[in-house]
């Protein structure tokens, strides 16, 4: 006669350890990444080139107001410039930079600060849509400004009377500046007050978690 069998304790299932016995613990406690998906970051960049490329508008006029004027004068022969140290050529190319300047800082705290989790995407859109703005607001004001008929406005003046230069922006590169206000800005915001990434806590399987 036999002793009854021990029943047999069932088998230990075998714990999903990682190598060297560590477990990733923001990976398990988070569960995926944080911040919105590749489609979301694409839209939010849509809207943001479109809405900044739109205040080029505002660029313009702002520059069509402030920027001073060259006065020309014409003998009826030819035109000449009413003061030739005058230095309002090289203002109005100022004036443009100052203003893209200022709505480069501007813009770019607003997307900071409505958007601050945005990704690539989004520091891409705010680049060319400050671009594109800058073009805008140079085409308006030259567009609003004085006319480029030199001869005609010449002509309509009559001998003798000083009138306005067409707008014109000689530096091209000033185009730039708000692109690179904005971006300069952006990533200074970003650095000082974005959100930081949680550290990884790894700990030993069957250890209490890290307070």
């Amino acid at each position: 006669m036999t002793a009854p069998l021990t029943p047999h304790e069932p088998p230990h299932e075998p714990s999903q350890v990682p190598p060297h016995g560590l477990v990733h613990r923001e990976s398990a406690d988070h569960g995926g990444a944080d911040g919105p998906g590749l489609r979301v970051e694409l839209s939010q960049a849509a809207v943001v080139a479109a809405a900044v490329s739109l205040a080029g508008v505002l660029l313009g006029l702002l520059w069509l107001w402030l920027a001073p004027r060259v006065p020309l004068i014409s003998d009826g022969k030819a035109v000449y410039l009413k003061a030739t140290e005058g230095e309002q050529a090289i203002g109005a190319d100022g004036t443009f930079v100052l203003l893209a300047v200022g709505f480069g800082a501007l813009s770019a705290a607003l997307v900071f600060w409505f958007l601050r989790r945005g990704g690539i995407p989004l520091v891409i859109g705010l680049a060319l849509g400050s671009l594109l703005a800058s073009v805008i607001g140079w085409r308006l004001g030259v567009w609003l400004g004085p006319s480029a008929d030199v001869a005609a406005s010449a002509r309509a003046a009559g001998r003798g009377v000083v009138f306005d230069a067409p707008l014109r922006l000689a530096a091209k590169g000033a185009l730039l500046f708000w692109s690179l206000a904005a971006m300069a800005v952006h990533l200074g915001l970003t650095a000082a007050f974005g959100p930081r990434d949680p550290e990884p806590d790894w700990a030993a399987p069957g250890l209490p978690p890290k307070p």
